[in-house]
């Protein structure tokens, strides 16, 4: 399997795209969020993906900067499907608030002929906490990660071999998400900022976290790999060095600090 981030930055960044990635595994492909808009189409083009191969696409919560994205997504799937260029059917999953405002948002932005073939063959899965389906040939359990803010669910995938990724949102991994991520070959977090500079990006006031925090909590769950995503956009030609400084004291396993376009063999 195969991870690409296409974007790493949280909602404000301008140096770099919003945080999204793919996960590829023989030939299929789970596309999570979409970033704040059309340059989603850039970000794969770049990676050298294929929209359309995106057949499966979760949707963590109702945040711009996550769920813009895949307004474009859905225009593209529903345009193609209606030029016959589209062959076979595409999923989009997330809980209910989200699935509601994308099918909203569908019915007044864009063409009727288009948005006809949501249900039809652009399926909106609605996901409740705890439940598991098969995604790109991997069971994955989906959960209520109980954010402060808005609804958001993050996710566990079994690798196989008894190994396990969980991708825990973009908030501090809460109660609720500590059974599904204790023990993780992977790890995905959010790390807002360094903790040496929490006085001036204020995490916690955002319900974030930092790198120091996000270090601690996987070392504390026995995770062998951790990687940081949704930071701030200001060290970025230094952010790979200043966040390992600041996080290897605090976490044995392996620290990843992806940049955008970054692919990583799990």
């Amino acid at each position: 399997m195969k991870l690409t981030m296409l974007g790493t930055g949280n909602a404000i960044v301008t140096e770099c795209y919003n945080t999204c990635f793919v996960l590829e595994d023989d030939g299929q492909y789970l596309m999570v969020d979409g970033g704040g808009g059309s340059g989603i189409l850039t970000q794969l083009k770049h990676a050298g993906l294929n929209w359309a191969d995106m057949r499966h696409i979760f949707v963590t919560h109702k945040h711009v900067d996550h769920l813009l994205g895949i307004v474009w997504m859905m225009r593209m799937i529903c345009q193609s499907m209606g030029h016959g260029s589209f062959q076979g059917e595409a999923y989009i999953y997330s809980h209910a608030e989200v699935l509601e405002l994308l099918r909203d948002m569908a019915g007044k932005l864009l063409r009727a002929d288009d948005v006809r073939h949501i249900d039809e063959r652009l399926h909106l899965v609605e996901l409740t906490d705890g439940q598991t389906l098969d995604i790109i040939g991997h069971p994955t359990t989906f959960f209520d990660i109980g954010s402060t803010k808005a609804k958001q669910f993050g996710f566990s995938m079994d690798l196989g071999k008894d190994k396990h990724l969980v991708c825990c949102g973009d908030e501090p991994l809460s109660e609720a998400g500590r059974p599904y991520a204790r023990g993780a070959e992977w790890m995905l977090h959010e790390a807002f900022c360094l903790y040496s500079q929490a006085d001036i990006y204020k995490p916690y006031e955002k319900h974030h976290s930092t790198v120091k925090d996000a270090c601690e909590v996987a070392e504390e769950l026995g995770v062998r790999n951790l990687l940081l995503y949704h930071t701030e956009d200001r060290n970025i030609t230094r952010r790979k060095e200043l966040y390992a400084a600041e996080g290897k004291p605090y976490f044995t396993g392996t620290l990843w600090i992806p940049d955008d376009l970054e692919s990583i063999e799990l």
